[in-house]
């Protein structure tokens, strides 16, 4: 894969990497990577997949933007509000690249676009602030042996996880907290946001080029008020519903690059 003068120039900062280089580079060229949600998390992790040259990235979300999303979602501006996030957040990433492939999904991910969506991509970020939407973005990536991405932030503290088909999203959170709360009923202070956002993004740049150790079952928990992080393992259940039944722990390596017109889907 070739890069051109303009490519070279744009990943400068990349190429002279040793754990990216040219190698890597190209294969981020040649990933493609599925943001479910283009909210608080899904804005930077979106921004920093098409910084750093991801070939093709896919952004689902159902909602249009509403003013009290500004204040950490920075994919969007005041002249946005009312627009569809989807649509908007890809007019953005492609102009930040024009070297890559975005197109948005102005709709809801549920078990009847799950399939259609994740089979194409080689890994799926997750920032919404739905159980339900998790565990079906969760249950599709281990049917499709594809890495999940998954972060979530509330009040002060935010934390990101990697999940191969064992263990699971399912492992960590079997059942839907009964005192579950979002965003809009407890707050978040906006840049935490862009911190565990970017870890996401942080991630998938590691699966992606083979660098470093990612957090593949593993949660990387990080509280803003004290600056301390913490990271614990997070082991498979036996029991549970999604991936209790697998014969092996996966790797959490990326499936195959999909045959070319395999990635448009119904994006």
């Amino acid at each position: 894969m070739v890069f051109t003068d303009v490519e070279i120039e744009r990943y400068a900062r990349h190429l002279v990497l040793r754990e990216v280089g040219g190698p890597g580079q190209q294969k981020l060229k040649a990933a493609s990577a599925l943001v479910v949600g283009a909210g608080g998390l899904g804005s930077p992790a979106a921004l920093y997949l098409a910084a750093a040259g991801v070939g093709a990235l896919f952004v689902i979300d159902p909602d249009d933007v509403d003013r009290s999303n500004l204040q950490r979602q920075i994919l969007y501006a005041e002249e946005d509000v009312g627009r569809s996030k989807a649509e908007t957040a890809a007019d953005r990433l492609a102009a930040l690249n024009p070297h890559i492939f975005v197109a948005g999904y102005n709709g809801a991910f549920d078990a009847s676009t799950a399939d259609e969506l994740v089979e194409g991509v080689d890994m799926v970020l997750d920032g919404t602030d739905d159980f339900a939407v998790r565990y079906e973005v969760n249950a599709a990536c281990v049917r499709h042996g594809k890495p999940l991405i998954s972060g979530a932030i509330g009040r002060w503290t935010g934390q990101v996880g990697v999940f191969g088909r064992q263990p699971c999203y399912r492992c960590l959170v079997p059942e839907i907290p009964p005192d579950a709360e979002t965003c809009v009923a407890v707050g978040v202070v906006g840049a935490l946001a862009g911190v565990v956002g970017s870890m996401m993004a942080l991630e998938a740049i590691k699966l992606i080029a083979g660098a470093g150790e990612p957090l593949l079952g593993r949660l990387l928990i990080y509280d803003a008020l004290s600056g301390e992080t913490r990271t614990v393992k997070v082991g498979a259940d036996p029991d549970c519903p999604v991936c209790g039944n697998m014969s092996s722990p996966g790797t959490g390596e990326m499936s195959p690059k999909p045959k070319a017109g395999d990635n448009g889907g119904g994006v």
